[in-house]
């Protein structure tokens, strides 16, 4: 399916990447690397990343004074993609993940989760991912699932309060 300016879903999906210690959502990431995956070799690092920030710069607002720190992590990113080594970045906040479709008990745990961190101030990024190529990465065979910081913690049901709030000052 398109849309009106003639670009497919995927091509609008958003991927995360870690820029200075915090996921950001990216649009049009996948389709920047398959095109430059076929012409890249003999590139050097600066001019991929350089070729890689005017690409996705231009679906993708980046603040002036994140360019250098947007344009390493597109490289590390695509280096990831083309299967070259490299050194990840990590994130200081607390990374949960909500796996499920958008049902109500679903979209209930996410916002139960938002204002628990809140009330706690703890730093996370809270996605919910609703793709099930994705949530089958997770081995979840029950929906809701939620996973912090990698960990598998719940599936099938949505966890109380009380819970929720143990498991997230166990990993902040």
């Amino acid at each position: 399916m398109k849309n009106l300016q003639g670009n497919t879903m995927e091509d609008e999906r958003v991927r995360h990447v870690v820029v200075d210690g915090n996921r950001v959502g990216i649009v049009g990431l996948k389709q920047a690397f398959e095109k430059l995956a076929e012409n890249y070799h003999g590139m050097s690092d600066e001019a991929l990343a350089d070729e890689l920030f005017l690409t996705l710069s231009k679906k993708n607002y980046i603040p002036p004074k994140a360019k250098d720190a947007y344009a390493k992590a597109f490289l590390r990113e695509f280096k990831k993609f083309v299967g070259l080594p490299v050194k990840e970045e990590t994130s200081d906040n607390l990374e949960i993940k909500v796996l499920g479709t958008g049902c109500p008990q679903c979209d209930g745990l996410e916002q139960s989760l938002i204002q628990i961190c809140s009330e706690l101030g703890i730093k996370a990024s809270i996605d919910h991912v609703r793709d099930p190529e994705e949530i089958r990465k997770y081995k979840a065979f029950a929906l809701p699932a939620l996973v912090i910081n990698g960990h598998l913690k719940s599936m099938g049901l949505v966890p109380p309060p009380p819970t929720l709030r143990q498991w997230l000052r166990e990993y902040s």
